[in-house]
């Protein structure tokens, strides 16, 4: 590339450099788009349709040294992460993913391929929930900061809320639990395997297929384990007006992570009842529904009593754990 004085004209390799409608044309190159995406990136906002007249709205917040830190996830990584966390919220109401607005705070000094690769990231975990990003802002600052909108569709469903868990419904769960949280253990002692744990910390996998799905089966309250699967299903004893025991023989604890474990002296089964961030869907059902075969039954919902709104095999959980952002 030729400047006008005939010399090699300089390449930006930092976000200062490029500044800010670079960025964004830089980022915006990367994105595809879908069929719901009526205007998307480069206007004064995007435009998506949204047919059943209904649009379910989620946003969450990642900030670096407190979400994430760039010595044990990529770019790509925070970006797949960014993504998927705000999409699960969307699945975990019954709904479909359709369109993401991305918020970027940066640091000037950041090497110009960061902001990139975080958006390859969120691109491609857009594609796997058939959503796409429409647009989003960026701005300068001491620390990363990622902020994702999701939009969804309820095509004709009901939402299913956290409020309509009833007494004699069954609980179940679909998806990873624990796994992130053993992976988050692993990385804190200066590890990088097991590396099916650590990517699991790194990239969740929600099913979203499964919040739909259990939204036609006739679910009745439903949320994703983005706190941890007591303190999740604690929100919905608490706003259903019920209790909810989980029977811990019926959690999937793998033996890998029972070897994990032992290592580092931590009771596996903390990591799958109070380990957040795998954004497995977790739902009520009635007793009598037959669940699909990713679904496994964990528990039930019984009648509000003096016991806490949660309790393991009938008694409470008395060990710490559950993720909460002003006390963790």
């Amino acid at each position: 590339m030729l400047s006008s004085s005939g010399g090699r004209s300089h390449t930006p390799s930092t976000v200062g450099e490029l500044g800010e409608f670079g960025l964004i044309r830089e980022l915006t190159a990367r994105l595809t788009t879908t069929s719901a995406v009526r205007v998307g990136p480069g206007d004064d906002a995007a435009v998506v349709s949204a047919p059943d007249r209904r649009v379910v709205a989620s946003t969450d917040v990642l900030v670096e040294g407190r979400h994430f830190r760039r010595d044990w996830s990529t770019a790509y990584d925070v970006g797949r992460k960014a993504a998927a966390q705000n999409m699960a919220d969307i699945a975990a109401m019954g709904a479909v993913p359709t369109a993401l607005l991305l918020g970027l705070v940066v640091p000037a000094e950041l090497a110009v391929n960061w902001p990139s690769e975080l958006m390859d990231g969120i691109r491609d975990e857009a594609r796997v929930a058939a959503a796409a990003v429409v647009g989003g802002d960026v701005v300068r600052g001491d620390t990363i900061t990622v902020a994702i909108t999701a939009l969804g569709d309820m095509r004709n469903q009901e939402p299913v809320t956290r409020s309509g868990a009833r007494p004699g419904d069954a609980v179940a769960v679909t998806g990873w639990l624990g796994w992130s949280a053993a992976g988050h253990t692993v990385l804190s002692r200066g590890f990088r395997s097991p590396r099916a744990f650590v990517e699991a910390h790194r990239r969740p996998e929600p099913p979203y297929h499964a919040g739909p799905a259990a939204a036609a089966l006739g679910a009745t309250a439903m949320t994703d384990v983005s706190d941890g699967l007591v303190a999740d299903l604690g929100h919905i004893a608490e706003c259903s007006k019920v209790r909810i025991d989980v029977r811990s023989a019926e959690l999937d604890v793998p033996a890998q992570m029972y070897d994990i474990g032992q290592a580092v002296g931590v009771d596996p089964l903390q990591w799958v009842l109070t380990g957040g961030e795998d954004h497995a869907i977790v739902a009520t059902f009635p007793a009598e529904q037959k669940l699909p075969a990713r679904w496994r039954t964990i528990g039930e919902v019984l009648a509000p009593s003096a016991l806490p709104h949660v309790t393991v095999d009938g008694a409470p959980w008395d060990k710490a754990g559950g993720w909460n952002h002003f006390r963790d």
